[in-house]
């Protein structure tokens, strides 16, 4: 029996922007067990992101509960069990594209050499393989992109969270690196929650969740690797 990795019952995120009283999530209910491969699609402002932050435990939600069954504590979540590609930039922009995808392992005490073979792997793999040596701002904004999920799936999470992660791809380069990350997650047993607005890259994965304004239905879709 797989193992349940999220259980979150009736979860919700509210805050306020000056007077008014915004709702970014409501009561969301669901789980995830190893070895699934969820998108999760919706218009821009829907709540995508603010679940994945929930579900990451980078949020606190205001309202409801989120557990951990299988990873434990949700301060021992990151960077090993739980991984995030975020979508906004997210390279460090003092090291090296390599020096970037390494530093999870590094943070696990992996050691160096291991690290480097392991972001040198990665790399080949996400077509980045010439530019290991570069700085984030001497890459391309794809690129950057392709280097953030290979840093996400460099300490082997459990689940790996990614938001729009071909947003800045090209629609055959989109497809390649969800082919990389696809065949990544069943090589090493990593469970999937991937936002997006594609619905090719949506397609790609077993099941669908819909979230609208805030409200997520979830339902199943045969899946199309």
């Amino acid at each position: 029996m797989a193992e349940l990795l999220v259980r979150a019952r009736a979860i919700g995120m509210a805050y306020r922007v000056g007077d008014v009283h915004m709702v970014a999530v409501r009561d969301a209910t669901f789980e995830i067990e190893e070895g699934r491969r969820i998108a999760i699609v919706g218009p821009s402002g829907s709540g995508k992101t603010t679940l994945l932050h929930l579900v990451a435990a980078l949020d606190e939600p205001t309202s409801g509960s989120i557990e951990w069954p299988a990873l434990g504590p949700s301060r021992d979540l990151r960077p090993g069990r739980v991984a995030v590609a975020f979508q906004a930039p997210s390279l460090l922009p003092p090291l090296t594209v390599a020096e970037n995808v390494a530093l999870p392992l590094l943070l696990l005490d992996v050691s160096e050499d291991q690290a480097d073979e392991r972001a040198a792997e990665l790399l080949a793999r996400f077509g980045l393989s010439e530019v290991a040596g570069k700085l984030p701002e001497e890459i391309s904004g794809g690129q950057s992109q392709r280097a953030a999920l290979a840093r996400a799936l460099a300490g082997r999470p459990r689940l790996l969270l990614a938001d729009e992660p071909t947003g800045q791809q090209d629609s055959g380069t989109a497809q390649e690196v969800m082919t990389t990350v696809l065949d990544a997650a069943a090589q090493e047993g990593i469970a999937l929650l991937v936002a997006t607005h594609d619905d090719r890259v949506a397609r790609r994965l077993d099941t669908r969740w819909t979230i609208r304004a805030g409200v997520l239905d979830r339902g199943v879709i045969a899946s199309s690797r």
